[in-house]
């Protein structure tokens, strides 16, 4: 099994954590990870990827063990975060490479991707939107409301997205056994999302969310013109991005293959050995 390293970088000013395993001349696959978690929750994934592939994984500005700047004195936005993570790559030499992104990794993925067209290999979707289908309506309500109307009205909806009990519901619902979800998992993240001031910066990004919705046609052109393989592999369970939001790739992508898994939002930490074996397989499928 390769060796994860763990490592931090200055970007823009900024210190950028990120793990990194797999051999430097292998094709390279970016892992962007979701809300509320970090690169942690890649942790298991990525030694069985580096196999065949460089494998980097960075925590978001904000999140994880990268530097957490008051909303005070950055302006937290999906471009923000995608820029920092182009400079990041761009650091690392990374000209051609896969993507797999998860929930707020996809918006960030999808600006990479729009922006350098020619670099990106592949992408790997895991519960990581592209479409208006896959909102589920009765999580994203509230989010909408305060993007369009940010004030004390519609704040603690969204606020309360922030409590222990609701980052444990990201993870277990949908599982047919939560049993097989490790506590450390929501543990982990609530206690990062919980440090002083971080809470500004979660909201901050909630309110710009919906500025992610004006990408998707231009995504939709881009898979249409580009030819780049798409794999859809996804909770079927997850009330935050449903079903449809998968199914929907394959109007578009002229390649893409869509596996529906019985989980939820958060499908590596029950069904590993699953979304691994079908990353592979995909993976394995382009270099070919």
């Amino acid at each position: 099994m390769r060796t994860v390293h763990h490592r931090t970088t200055t970007v823009d000013g900024h210190e950028i954590f990120y793990r990194e395993a797999g051999p430097a001349d292998a094709p390279a696959i970016v892992l962007l990870h979701g809300y509320p978690t970090s690169s942690f929750m890649f942790r298991d994934l990525i030694p069985l990827l580096a196999e065949d592939h460089r494998v980097i994984a960075p925590d978001h500005l904000g999140f994880g063990l990268s530097a957490a700047p008051s909303a005070d004195t950055f302006a937290y936005t999906f471009d923000a975060l995608a820029d920092l993570t182009s400079r990041l790559l761009d650091q690392l030499g990374l000209t051609r490479y896969a993507l797999y992104v998860q929930d707020y990794g996809a918006p960030v993925g999808w600006r990479l991707a729009l922006r350098h067209p020619d670099r990106i290999t592949a992408l790997v979707t895991q519960n990581g939107n592209g479409y208006e289908d896959g909102f589920v309506e009765s999580f994203w309500t509230d989010v909408w409301a305060y993007g369009d109307d940010p004030g004390p009205a519609t704040e603690p909806a969204v606020r309360a997205a922030l409590s222990r009990e609701a980052i444990r519901w990201q993870y277990v619902h949908g599982v047919p056994d939560p049993s097989v979800v490790s506590p450390d998992t929501w543990e982990h993240d609530f206690a990062l999302v919980s440090r002083e001031g971080n809470d500004a910066i979660q909201l901050a990004l909630f309110r710009d969310y919906r500025n992610n919705r004006p990408l998707y046609p231009r995504l939709h052109t881009f898979l249409r013109t580009h030819d780049v393989p798409v794999l859809a592999v996804w909770g079927r369970n997850d009330e935050i991005f449903g079903p449809a939001g998968a199914e929907a790739f394959t109007r578009d992508a002229e390649d893409a293959e869509v596996h529906l898994v019985d989980g939820g939002h958060f499908l590596l930490e029950s069904h590993l050995d699953v979304v691994a074996g079908h990353v592979r397989r995909f993976l394995a499928r382009v270099r070919a």
